[in-house]
């Protein structure tokens, strides 16, 4: 049978997609001291998201299939703050729960940065605790501008 470190270091080599940021507001624009909430998603693909359980691997005759969790996420605004690691995923306005608000104007990329768990199984036997995170950090990032709102005072043309 593998050794545990075997089956350990075979999970961090499984292919993993890498997370991306969305954000609230949409469109690529957020403005000065407003909340801007931020959300981690994963790709569909070919390659393993939390919630997926991989191919069969083998290691030396035995077969092992490893289910993927989420441990959890990191948010990196692009001005210098993070969010610091936090199992949610956060969402969007009114209930998301990583927010972020600038207080520049300016280009800024958004980084999600993710730490992977989960368990094991030899030969279709019982799930076991990896013990051990695939950590996938300097992720592609999402470029937004940070803008400032003008206020502008218009009369009333009903008088």
């Amino acid at each position: 049978m593998p050794t545990f470190g075997q089956i350990q270091q075979a999970f961090r080599e499984l292919p993993f997609c890498k997370p991306s940021p969305s954000m609230q507001p949409v469109g690529g624009k957020t403005v000065v001291n407003l909340a801007t909430y931020y959300e981690a998603g994963w790709p569909d693909g070919a390659c393993l998201s939390p919630g997926e359980t991989s191919a069969k691997v083998q290691l030396l005759s035995w077969s092992v299939e490893f289910a993927v969790e989420a441990r959890d996420y990191r948010f990196s605004y692009g001005d210098g703050a993070s969010s610091g690691w936090t199992t949610s995923t956060g969402g969007g306005y009114p209930d998301g729960d990583i927010t972020h608000a600038y207080r520049d104007t300016g280009s800024v990329d958004v980084r999600v940065d993710a730490r992977l768990t989960g368990s094991y199984r030899v030969d279709g036997g019982a799930w076991q605790d990896i013990e051990t995170v695939a950590d996938l950090q300097d992720e592609p990032a999402a470029t937004y501008e940070v803008v400032e709102a003008k206020n502008r005072l218009q009369a009333d043309p009903a008088g």
